[in-house]
């Protein structure tokens, strides 16, 4: 079935096969909501365990990246980075047909973005860069925001899909090549990147200084410089609790995309570049699987 025929009335309309290739923390979730919705889901992760809760709710696990995409109206990918979806992608191709959509909803940074669109037109996939605004919570929760970019042809095919995992979409360009979905998603990242390693500093100083950290919380509550952001990962520092919801390896990543495409704009971003060094101190400290505001450990370098 093609891209017109899931637009025009086709026997999968409102109701798209979809395969997401990729269950971690955010695709796991996203397979779910999509179950809850009743949409037929087909799911591949390179560690099969991971698809076992899924299985039980009504997904058809598969062995291959190929056989999972094969007879999908919709592809979806979660993984870890641009290498990562392009090698799975391409271990895909023999289950994959001219028309299918391929949602891309991981943050792969602006090379990648092109180099995975390039791979879409090769195989005729219709691309769309659809990177994903939101952690664990709203994953689970389906409220994550998507940021969107592709034909307008095949929007009405993934809204059954995108509303299942999020609350809203945000349609940016008819060209999923252009990467605007992906360049708006780093500027988003950044500021995230930039708070939680705020928030980690300012708790790591009070302890350094011998102050009750808790009074940080506490003293900047109700004002203009709280937010339930803060309080949450000022929270879980106290607490010792790192459960991720998006953990330091990722935000390692996520701070290198940030500042290469800044350093290709010609655009200086120190903070994101300092981000990117607590992030690996806190890995190299072996919090790398941990929630990112276990960079708290990079002011502690042993």
């Amino acid at each position: 079935m093609t891209s017109d025929d899931m637009t025009s009335g086709g026997t999968t309309a409102g109701r798209p096969v979809v395969a997401v290739l990729g269950l971690g923390i955010m695709g796991r979730a996203m397979a779910g909501n999509l179950l809850r919705r009743g949409l037929p889901v087909r799911v591949w992760n390179r560690t099969p365990d991971r698809a076992a809760a899924l299985a039980d709710q009504g997904a058809v696990v598969a062995s291959s990246p190929a056989e999972a995409v094969s007879g999908a109206d919709v592809v979806l990918t979660m993984l870890t980075d641009g290498p990562a979806v392009a090698e799975v992608m391409r271990a895909a191709a023999p289950g994959l047909r001219a028309g299918q959509v391929w949602a891309q909803t991981t943050t792969v940074g602006l090379t990648a973005v092109s180099e995975l669109a390039e791979l879409a037109q090769r195989h005729g996939l219709v691309f769309v860069d659809a990177p994903v605004q939101g952690t664990r919570q709203p994953a689970e929760a389906g409220q994550l925001v998507v940021l969107a970019a592709g034909p307008t042809a095949v929007r009405e095919a993934l809204r059954p899909v995108f509303e299942a995992v999020g609350w809203h979409t945000e349609w940016l360009d008819e060209d999923g090549a252009t990467g605007v979905a992906s360049r708006l998603k780093l500027v988003l990242n950044s500021w995230a990147l930039t708070m939680t390693n705020g928030v980690a500093e300012a708790v790591a100083l009070a302890r350094g200084l011998g102050v009750d950290p808790a009074l940080f919380g506490r003293m900047i509550a109700g004002g203009p410089m709280d937010s339930p952001y803060l309080q949450a990962k000022a929270a879980a520092v106290l607490a010792d609790d790192f459960t991720p919801s998006f953990t330091v390896r990722n935000a390692e990543k996520d701070a290198r995309l940030v500042a290469e495409a800044a350093e290709t704009a010609g655009v200086r971003l120190d903070l994101a570049l300092a981000a990117g060094e607590r992030f690996r101190r806190a890995r190299e400290l072996g919090h790398g699987e941990e929630d990112m505001v276990a960079n708290y450990f990079g002011s502690f370098p042993q």
